[in-house]
């Protein structure tokens, strides 16, 4: 791989060492702290942001450690609006604590000083196989490697980080701060195999138990865009915004050249959706030379980006389009897309677009359960689990979290379900083995 770009600034620097001794002291440190409960993983965000306040780094990344396995990335991506930091008191003065840049520099400080590592158990409580390395696969990992369990994560990209590396821009999430997290999960003692998709060349299911895996758990996300059936939808000029992002970010580290990213300077560019997505592509492709439109079938308050993703957008210049819908795109004569036709409460429209993203959800590819036995999914193709064990599949040993099982969420959602599927393999396993000691025995 060619070296890094860095074309585009990152959107927002972190805290100096001052500045985030500083903003922690403002804590109140609440009998009941509000942030904690709003936090989807339970972060014990005052007692971090206490041994921070001390300048105690190694204490708070201790802290942090316990519930998280990618503060770093969570640090800069969750919508700490509508979690942790909208849910301090001081917020109501208008001041809520910078809960998300303090845990970003905190574990940007551990990487940076290379702090003393955790003491870890030995590998010996059992084999668990992880397919994926988004998110929910990270955390699953980072979980099960800490108790005592083997883990081998099975990607397909060259790259472990899966959405994080490849779906999230670098100016909002840059691509070394994933491979920084990810090298911590592989110092838990993590496995990883990159290059290696399961479902295809006989890598399956069947095949990673046969090489003496207890448990495997399938935390691919949802890896295909979903389509529309709107007039004109093949025309050349009409994709998918995660494409976009995955060629951006390829082009941002030259590993591409500028003529395989599908936007040009001065492009008239239409983006249908409003979700982070959605955000993430109107802004790459303002940074593109870009003039950007943003059509929602829903209104402002109903959009499902996160509100200071959309006032960015707003400020870098991307025009929103409220209560709209494309009923047609249409051709230039040359099966290109020309303009769209606009449905809206004004009535009707036809708007010039050169280029047109769609950023309307996705769905999770069938590669793997189709190319196995006994796993069953529901008419949409989400992996059906179970309570308990939690997150176990129709097939005995084989779990799911995240994207593929809950539909499409933010990062650390996926995450809170992968903690809670990583306790189900944990029992699971621990069953099996005690049942198989007492027939040894018998």
């Amino acid at each position: 791989m060619q070296q890094e770009r860095n074309i585009f600034p990152i959107v927002n620097d972190g805290f100096s060492v001052k500045e985030a001794i500083d903003e922690a002291k403002r804590c109140l440190h609440c009998k009941v702290p509000q942030c904690r409960k709003g936090c989807p993983i339970g972060n014990n965000i005052p007692e971090f942001v206490r041994q921070l306040s001390k300048g105690n780094m190694g204490g708070a990344m201790s802290i942090i450690n316990e519930t998280s396995n990618l503060p770093a990335i969570c640090g800069r991506v969750c919508p700490h609006e509508k979690q942790c930091q909208g849910n301090c008191v001081l917020g109501k003065k208008g001041q809520p604590i910078q809960i998300g840049k303090l845990e970003s520099f905190i574990a940007d400080f551990d990487t940076q000083m290379n702090l003393i590592r955790e003491d870890l158990p030995q590998k010996s409580r059992g084999r668990v196989a992880v397919i994926g390395s988004g998110p929910a696969g990270l955390t699953v990992a980072g979980d099960l490697a800490r108790q005592g369990f083997g883990v081998t994560i099975y990607e397909g990209q060259e790259e472990l980080g899966g959405v994080l590396m490849y779906g999230i821009p670098e100016y909002r999430l840059p691509k070394a701060i994933v491979r920084a997290e990810v090298k911590k999960i592989e110092a838990l003692g993590v496995t990883f195999k990159p290059h290696c998709m399961v479902g295809r060349n006989n890598i399956t299911i069947d095949s990673i138990f046969a090489d003496g895996y207890d448990a495997i758990f399938i935390g691919t996300g949802t890896a295909l865009p979903q389509e529309v059936a709107t007039p004109g939808h093949n025309l050349g000029g009409i994709g998918q915004s995660i494409y976009l992002l995955h060629q951006f970010s390829a082009y941002n580290e030259g590993a591409l050249s500028r003529r395989h990213v599908p936007v040009n300077e001065g492009d008239r560019v239409g983006i249908i959706g409003c979700g982070n997505v959605a955000m993430d592509a109107a802004r790459t492709a303002v940074r593109l030379g870009a003039k950007v439109k943003v059509m929602y079938r829903r209104t402002q308050a109903e959009m499902p980006a996160i509100e200071s993703e959309y006032n960015a957008a707003v400020a870098e210049g991307v025009e929103f389009l409220w209560k709209t819908e494309v009923t047609e795109f249409l051709d230039n004569g040359n099966g290109y897309l020309r303009a769209a036709r606009l449905k809206s409460s004004d009535g009707e429209s036809i708007e010039e677009f050169d280029r047109m993203f769609l950023a309307i959800g996705s769905r999770p590819a069938n590669r793997i359960v189709s190319t196995t036995d006994g796993i069953a999914t529901d008419e949409k193709g989400y992996v059906i689990t179970s309570d308990y064990p939690m997150g176990m599949t129709t097939r005995r040993g084989v779990f799911a979290g995240g994207d593929v099982v809950h539909r499409p969420q933010t990062v650390v959602l996926a995450m809170k379900a992968a903690k809670e599927v990583a306790q189900g393999i944990a029992q699971y396993v621990d069953a099996v083995k005690l049942l198989q000691h007492i027939e040894n025995k018998a």
